[in-house]
């Protein structure tokens, strides 16, 4: 059963190999690392997603990430636990940053396992398309010049204005 409630990492989900967060703190690559490890895995995977310092030849200061976190957690669990069946992970983890991430530190983590390197590998490549097309996380990057934009946590697309 999914456990759901306040932690040192903010809120999160956990079930059977499977572990979603969001946070504002720091993301931290040894423990998200450690959520994953088996000593059934022979690979472990570990994708770290950083701000940069430009978008569209447009000097970025920093991003903002804001999310509904009760649906996000959700919908973080769903990818973790499909993809976690489909290629026979032994674990997976996914923690996304919310709020203020400066220029060089990562706004997502992603973590799996698996007893061999190509299920590894294709998984957090999954689970990075997935989460960027489907959570329910929404980013502004703000400029060097002072003007920020909101956009779909997704690479370069808009945020479109509904109803």
């Amino acid at each position: 059963m999914a456990t759901q409630g306040p932690n040192p990492e903010g809120s999160s989900l956990s079930q059977e190999g499977c572990y979603v967060a969001l946070t504002d703190a720091p993301l931290n690559l040894q423990s998200i690392t450690d959520r994953v490890r088996s000593p059934q895995a022979g690979a472990i995977v570990l994708f770290a997603g950083t701000t940069r310092d430009s978008f569209d030849n447009k000097p970025v200061k920093e991003l903002q990430y804001t999310a509904y976190p009760p649906l996000a957690l959700r919908t973080l669990m769903e990818i973790a636990t499909t993809l976690k069946t489909k290629h026979g992970l032994k674990g997976i983890a996914m923690v996304h940053r919310l709020g203020v991430v400066p220029i060089g530190e990562e706004s997502i983590l992603i973590a799996v396992s698996a007893p061999h390197r190509q299920a590894a590998w294709r998984a957090g490549e999954e689970a990075l398309e997935a989460c960027k097309a489907r959570v329910e996380i929404w980013k502004r990057e703000e400029f060097e010049a002072g003007i920020g934009v909101w956009r779909a946590n997704r690479d370069g697309f808009s945020g479109e204005r509904v109803g």
